[in-house]
This record gives structure tokens, C-alpha cells and sequence, in this order.
């Protein structure tokens, strides 16, 4: 949600004081106790002018009783605005939801291979990062049973994607974000990026994924985990 004020532009700034008010109409007295002692954007004087412009530019309605109400073109992009936040507010519970059964099957049902091998080089404080990263962050470059390789860029705070590259046959795990280089690679565990990556592997051949896990765990005392 983006509520930069927008101090430039009227429309704007109109706009973005009444996504924030969110009242079908207001008083000009209200308004302009809102915007001035509620909200602090500008001082009572350059408010009464900013609301009669509008009024006068019908941006604002006003009626015999001197309330305040969207034009219809502000009214209908509101609406628009309004249903496009709900539907992201949605998405994120949805997101929430299903980032926290991931969380407890994994750290729960450990009955599974994978869940069992994707706990040995985590924790739940690990999990609980790894399912907020986004499935849209992650560029799958390689992933190749019988080259024993795999591939990937990970969108992340820095400029350039992070980078990882496991290969099986040499016993290399490459990866470069702050925490996997500064803490995990020294106890050969999986930073936030790795298991989240092995998630999103689980998801296209989860055989596949295991059987790196696999080939990481049985050797684990000759594998180099690295920058």
C-alpha cells in the first residue's frame, strides 16, 4: 500500500486524504479539522483553500447542508482503488495462511523424507523466514538430476540477485547472501534462500529434490558449503 503523500499534484493528494478518511461524506468543517489537526499535512488557512479549490475545480461536491462528497470520476476510483486493496489484503491472509501450514508440516510431520532431510539443515526459526520469500523471487537456471546440478538466482535486499549453485559431483554448495556466508556455512546449514529454493524444487519433482538432499546429507563431512 503505497500512502506517500502526495503534495504536488491536488488530484492526488485529494485522493490519498480521502483513501484515508474513507467516509461516503464529511462536513467542511470536519475535513478541514481532519486534514489539518488529525492528519497535520498543512495549516488550517492553506486547508480551507485547498477544499474550496476542489469545490470550486468539482473535485469535491458540496451540498445545501455543506457536506463534502467525492466527484463521480473521484467516487468510481476510490471504488476501483478499494477493490484492488481488498483483493491484496485477501491474497496476503491467504499467503499468511498457507506460509503457516507450511511452517507446521514441516517442522511437525516429520515423517516424510523430505520434511525430515529439510529439518536437518534448519530450524523452525529458518522455515519461518524461508515461506515469506516469494515463489516469483526465485530464477530456477538449472535443476538436473543426472548432471547433478543445480542452478538458481534469488531476488533479495541487494541490487543483484543472490546466487546458488549445488553440484553433486564436485560436493559444492555456492551461495553468497550475508547470513548463509557470515553463520550457516559453518555448520553446513540452509539460510532462508536454500530452503526456500529446495521448497520450490519440492514442488516441481519432489523425488528429485530429495535425492539432492540425499546426495547433501550421506556426505555432508565432504562437502564444502561456500561463497
Amino acid at each position: 500500500m503505497n500512502l506517500k503523500i502526495p503534495r504536488k499534484n491536488d488530484s492526488e493528494f485529494l485522493f490519498y486524504i480521502w483513501k484515508i478518511i474513507d467516509l461516503p461524506e464529511i462536513s467542511f468543517q470536519d475535513l478541514l479539522y481532519t486534514i489539518s489537526f488529525d492528519l497535520f499535512l498543512m495549516s488550517p488557512e492553506k486547508t480551507r483553500n485547498f477544499i474550496q479549490t476542489a469545490i470550486k475545480n468539482e473535485k469535491l461536491i458540496k451540498d445545501s447542508k455543506n457536506m463534502l462528497t467525492l466527484s463521480p470520476v473521484f467516487q468510481k476510483k476510490l471504488n476501483k482503488w478499494q477493490k484492488i486493496r481488498k483483493q491484496e489484503i485477501l491474497k496476503k491472509i491467504s499467503q499468511s495462511r498457507n506460509q503457516k501450514r507450511t511452517v507446521k508440516s514441516l517442522s511437525e510431520d516429520k515423517a516424510t523424507d523430505f520434511n525430515t532431510l529439510i529439518n536437518a539443515f534448519s530450524d523452525k526459526a529458518t522455515l519461518n523466514r524461508a515461506v515469506t520469500v516469494s515463489d516469483a523471487s526465485i530464477n530456477l537456471i538449472k535443476f538436473d538430476e543426472n548432471e547433478g546440478m543445480i542452478l538458481a538466482n534469488i531476488s533479495g535486499s541487494k541490487d543483484e540477485p543472490y546466487k546458488i549453485k549445488i553440484d553433486t559431483n564436485q560436493n559444492i554448495l555456492e551461495h553468497d547472501c550475508h547470513d548463509f556466508v557470515q553463520r550457516r556455512a559453518l555448520n553446513k546449514k540452509f539460510c532462508k534462500h536454500l530452503v526456500k529454493l529446495f521448497l520450490v524444487l519440492k514442488s516441481k519433482n519432489e523425488k528429485v529434490s530429495i535425492s539432492f538432499l540425499k546426495k547433501i546429507s550421506k556426505n555432508i563431512n565432504n562437502w564444502e558449503f561456500t561463497e
